[in-house]
């Protein structure tokens, strides 16, 4: 299985990866890109199976199928417990544990990332900081865009060809108005937005 990934993680992960992989049986299926999620887990009979899309930069690629790797482990070693519940945090923290090094991230993910696995959670979109990080390796184009967390409330902005006011923050999203409709939304403080 390692050899359908060559192209899609960095090469210092592939001996470690290949470890996770042949512990318990599954099918991997790496797909196009989807909007809503990045990877997902399912307990599908008679043999569990791990979705990725393959439109992630590499080290996004390795976060994501770790994550489901570690929803493989937790089904089986714990099969009663909740999606992203304490076994499975703890099941990705020590699973993510051998990647977490310079050859694999740079000094400046690392750190980040180190942060994030203290408590992990559903998504690296909880962590603003670290999502725009990983979204930046994969396109560093990005790199004179503005994000929403660097904007103080009251600042329009256009987003998917929509002009918005940043109201208020609230836990990872910000709660903006569109200025047009008068509706209001929670946008992720790591979307890519163009300030007016």
């Amino acid at each position: 299985m390692i050899n359908q990934l060559i192209s899609y993680i960095p090469d210092a992960a592939k001996e470690s990866l290949d470890h996770l992989l042949k512990e318990y049986p599954f099918h991997l299926k790496i797909t196009r890109g989807r909007k809503t999620k990045r990877g997902d887990f399912r307990a599908t009979k008679p043999i569990p199976s791990i979705t990725i899309n393959n439109n992630l930069s590499k080290e996004q690629f390795l976060i994501t199928l770790v994550h489901e790797i570690a929803h493989l482990y937790t089904y089986h070693e714990y099969p009663k417990a909740k999606p992203h519940g304490k076994e499975w945090k703890h099941c990705f923290q020590k699973l993510m544990l051998p990647f977490l090094n310079t050859q694999i991230f740079e000094d400046s993910l690392l750190k980040l990332l180190a942060q994030h696995f203290k408590n992990p959670k559903a998504t690296t979109d909880s962590d603003p900081k670290l999502a725009v990080q990983l979204q930046l390796k994969k396109n560093p184009l990005d790199m004179d865009k503005c994000f929403i967390f660097d904007l103080e409330p009251g600042t329009l902005f256009q987003f998917n060809q929509r002009v918005f006011k940043i109201l208020n923050k609230r836990r990872t999203r910000y709660e903006c108005l569109e200025v047009k409709t008068k509706k209001r939304f929670l946008i992720n403080g790591s979307a890519s937005v163009q300030v007016i």
